[in-house]
Formats: C-alpha cells, structure tokens, sequence
C-alpha cells in the first residue's frame, strides 16, 4: 500500500500518501490488514475474502484535511489537520488485544 500511494499522480495524492504513511508508522495499524474503498482506509483483524472490519474509516481529501469515522467516507469522529494526528484518533477506537491478523473464511 505504501508503494501505490507512493506512485499516485492525483491532486489529493500527497495527502492520501501521508495517511497512508502515518498508519503505516502505527504498530497497532500495521498488525491488521489495510485496505482501502472510496479512497478511504480502513482496517480488518482477518484478510479477504471476508474481512472483519475493525476501528474507524480514515480518510484524505484534496483539500489536505484527514477525516475519522465510523462509516465509509464519514467525520464524524474528528477532521484534522495533520494525517499523524487522525490516526492517533483513529486509535483510541481501535479494540485492545486484537491479536495477529487471520485468515478471512470464504462466504458459503
């Protein structure tokens, strides 16, 4: 994800970069599974196909503000200034002791 955000040509593109860094830098984030939609970053305890979704969305827009909440494209938690300080928002709603991330079952 660091790589793609890396290579991103978009207006926006910095911001989302620095989101996607500040995460990154968060050893409680790193542990779980990142993934993005709509251009918003959120988090899973099991990987795909069936993700678990954990903690807030996370997102950047052009304008160089990072927004959290608790549903997909969202503020309602916080609008910062800086993408390290959503993210520290971002982790007081994360749940303690998720563990390693596991694999997502197939849906029957």
């Amino acid at each position: 994800m660091l790589r793609e955000a890396a290579g991103l040509k978009y207006p926006w593109a910095p911001a989302y970069r620095a989101l996607i860094e500040a995460a990154y830098a968060e050893p409680v984030l790193r542990d779980l599974y990142p993934f993005t939609s709509h251009w918003a970053l959120r988090f899973s305890s099991t990987t795909r196909p069936r993700l678990t979704v954990v903690g807030p969305c996370v997102t950047a827009n052009g304008e160089g503000e990072f927004g959290v909440g608790r549903g997909l494209i969202t503020s309602d938690l916080g609008v910062f200034a800086f993408a390290r300080d959503a993210v520290a928002a971002a982790l007081t709603h994360v749940p303690a002791g998720l563990g390693p991330v596991a694999l997502g079952a197939a849906r029957r």
